[in-house]
């Protein structure tokens, strides 16, 4: 894997998910960033996260990767060389209790391992990750499947809209929001992340 430059992430970008925290649904692209040390690759191993700050719930999401510095005009299929399925690891009583008071939610969303993804594959253009969907399973049950084609914004507005706000190059990753069925994780939780019916990446929780 490349280096890692930005990790950006897309909020309540699908219907049902922004219905089931009781959002507000966003009328424009809703951003927030995570540090490059919340980026863990699912390998198989252990991965630490958080045990004493509240519930940790997974955010399933479809991640792309920019392969290119973007330019006024590019289509999606132009910037974006590579995708993996990711989880968007929260604290969420952290992050409630920082929506309670107007607080930004990088505690809530940027500890170290909060941003992983599976392997990378090649990107296969629009028309096609439409077919398929991404998926969680978590202990040999479904939790979360996800399909582009439901999302509030679709990758194009998100990428126009990242690049005029933050600026996009190569290195780049965009977490491009999470369905409905986000859960809480718990100790030895074992994590897979399949892509059309394909496990790209895996995990075992372990709480700390």
């Amino acid at each position: 894997m490349s280096e890692i430059r930005n990790i950006y992430c897309v909020g309540r970008n699908y219907l049902a998910h922004a219905r089931e925290l009781n959002n507000e649904v966003p009328t424009s692209p809703f951003l927030f960033s995570k540090p490059t040390h919340a980026f863990v690759e699912a390998n198989g191993q252990e991965i630490h996260l958080p045990g004493n700050r509240g519930s940790v719930h997974f955010e399933t999401e479809l991640v792309i990767r920019i392969g290119r510095k973007y330019e006024k005009g590019l289509k999606v299929d132009e910037v974006i060389d590579s995708m993996g399925i990711g989880i968007d690891f929260t604290l969420r009583d952290v992050q409630s209790e920082l929506k309670k008071k107007g607080y930004p939610w990088l505690l809530a969303k940027g500890f170290p391992n909060s941003a992983v993804v599976s392997n990378f594959i090649v990107f296969p253009g629009i028309d096609e990750i439409k077919k398929r969907d991404f998926t969680l399973i978590k202990n040999g049950e479904k939790v979360q499947q996800g399909n582009i084609k439901n999302m509030i914004f679709d990758l194009q507005t998100i990428v126009d809209f990242t690049s005029i706000h933050f600026g996009l190059g190569e290195g780049d990753l965009i977490y491009t929001g999470t369905p409905e069925g986000v859960e809480q994780v718990f100790d030895g939780d074992h994590l897979s992340l399949e892509w059309d019916n394909k496990v790209l990446g895996d995990c075992i929780i372990k709480l700390t």
